[in-house]
């Protein structure tokens, strides 16, 4: 049997927004390491005097930091990332459709291409909105250099750095972010978006993982890093990125096919009389 059979029932609102939050932590759980690989490489050169350890490649980092900080170091971070997608992917892909018919005027039986522009921003919006703690918290997960077995850690666990960072930074700690950075990273998708979007992601990360005081706002970073360390740095990470995001993207969108055929399966199972 490959696969399950489309439901001739078209898949409610929870349906989607469940199915799309759980395959997006599917396809996170066999990417993260990429991710990982990304965030080092973006944040390298910005402290030379502090940063001990180099990467090269996307294999090298991997393997760079498996060596000096054990397996699960490519992990680091994973709770925060699953507990984004379940609050990103489910909202920005799971409520689409739904927004998209709230927008349609009605009578009409397609949405226009203006229609599906408004209801893409609406639900980016509300998904970066209501994301952006745990992505800053990923980030400074990943980011974190932690050498040898008894290694210290800012944070003891993932609600422990929700907790601080709120404390030592305020509530607007985990908004850091320029929003239109993080909107326009996540239009798109294959090379040309890892191209476009690559500027921008490279000064979110930094901006997100930079201790308070170090950047007055994210165009004072970005000019920081080109003036210390040229047009370039734009695109350190380019590689895991690119990977990451055309890996990403397969897995999540086949897994949620098939999750909202078998969770559709279910309820017409559980809602028939025999």
């Amino acid at each position: 049997m490959v696969g399950l059979q489309p439901s001739e029932v078209p898949p409610t609102t929870v349906v989607k927004f469940l199915g799309a939050g759980a395959a997006a932590c599917f396809a996170d759980l066999l990417t993260f390491p990429l991710d990982t690989a990304k965030v080092r490489l973006q944040i390298q050169g910005e402290n030379p005097g502090a940063q001990s350890v180099q990467y090269r490649g996307v294999l090298g980092t991997i393997l760079t930091m498996v060596r000096t900080e054990g397996p699960r170091s490519p992990y680091s971070g994973l709770v925060a990332g699953l507990h984004r997608q379940m609050s990103f992917a489910s909202i920005r892909i799971g409520l689409y459709d739904s927004v998209k018919q709230f927008y349609t005027p009605k009578g009409e039986d397609h949405s226009s291409i203006a229609i599906r522009i408004l209801a893409g921003c609406t639900t980016g919006a509300m998904a970066v909105t209501c994301a952006q703690p745990t992505d800053v918290v990923k980030v400074r997960f990943q980011a974190m250099i932690r050498l040898g077995t008894g290694g210290e850690r800012k944070y003891r666990g993932t609600m422990d750095a929700y907790r601080t960072i709120a404390r030592e930074e305020g509530v607007r700690g985990l908004w850091k972010d320029n929003f239109p950075c993080h909107f326009v990273s996540a239009f798109g998708a294959g090379f040309c978006a890892t191209v476009v979007a690559s500027p921008v992601d490279v000064v979110k990360t930094r901006y997100m993982n930079a201790p308070p005081g170090r950047y007055r706002s994210p165009l004072h970073c970005m000019l920081k890093m080109v003036a210390q360390e040229g047009p370039t740095a734009f695109y350190k990470g380019f590689m895991p990125s690119f990977l990451r995001l055309g890996a990403w993207n397969v897995m999540m969108f086949v897994t949620y096919e098939q999750l909202k055929r078998a969770l559709m399966k279910v309820q017409v199972l559980r809602e028939s009389p025999f």
